[in-house]
């Protein structure tokens, strides 16, 4: 579980679209704590600070320690509005948190045993299917990774979200199957290459429209007409 981080806020009482505008002309960015059967707050944090934060890609499953106007709250963000064109944060929601609150949250899958991996050694290559998974977990004990083993994996070989180190209390959202997140894929032969390739190029010529050139004469004909 990664570190919390740190925000500083105002509580503001305007609402709407002219008062959102007013505040990002002053730098700042309105926003909303909720949850913890607590009333909504609504609040305004520095622009650069919070796309500071956004941008280091942990906002989602990294605790923040929410100061405001003096008093703290322990949120995690569960929305970011961005500018369609520049991709800056225009709204960000805050879920209030505790011990006791349950969250589902996608994590990065860390892959271990790739040196142990008989598929790996016969010079196999990993497919990755899920780069993420979905986890039901306390929100106070987000994990930073969620650790696949795949040390006794064979060429052809599915990884399972079983083959997954999960932390005590720490379930997937998917519940009903035992979900692949990647498979070894076995060496392809020459032959197979060359014949892929001919595939992509027979592909690329009938999406550009050059897959066969015209007879003589029927280029002048169509320009021929009226």
């Amino acid at each position: 579980m990664s570190k919390n981080y740190a925000l500083q806020a105002e509580a503001r009482d305007g609402a709407g679209k002219g008062a959102a505008r007013a505040l990002r002309r002053d730098g700042k960015t309105p926003a909303v704590i909720y949850g913890d059967n607590k009333e909504p707050v609504k609040i305004s944090l520095n622009s650069n600070a919070l796309n500071t934060e956004y941008n280091k890609g942990h906002m989602f499953t990294t605790l923040c320690d929410m100061d405001v106007n003096g008093e703290t709250h322990l949120v995690l963000a569960r929305d970011v509005q961005l500018h369609p064109v520049t991709d800056v944060a225009e709204h960000a929601d805050f879920l209030r948190v505790t011990k006791k609150t349950k969250i589902k949250v996608f994590v990065p899958v860390q892959f271990l045993g790739e040196e142990e991996s008989p598929g790996m050694k016969a010079r196999g290559t990993l497919n990755v299917v899920r780069h993420e998974v979905e986890l039901w977990c306390s929100a106070t004990s987000i994990p930073e990774m969620l650790e696949v083993n795949m040390g006794d994996k064979d060429l052809g070989d599915a990884i399972k979200v079983s083959d997954a180190n999960l932390p005590e209390g720490t379930t997937p959202a998917i519940d009903d199957r035992d979900f692949t997140i990647a498979t070894i894929v076995a060496p392809r032969t020459a032959e197979e290459v060359e014949e892929a390739d001919a595939e992509v190029a027979e592909t690329d010529m009938e999406a550009d429209g050059s897959g066969e050139a015209p007879a003589e004469g029927e280029g002048d004909a169509a320009e021929g007409g009226e």
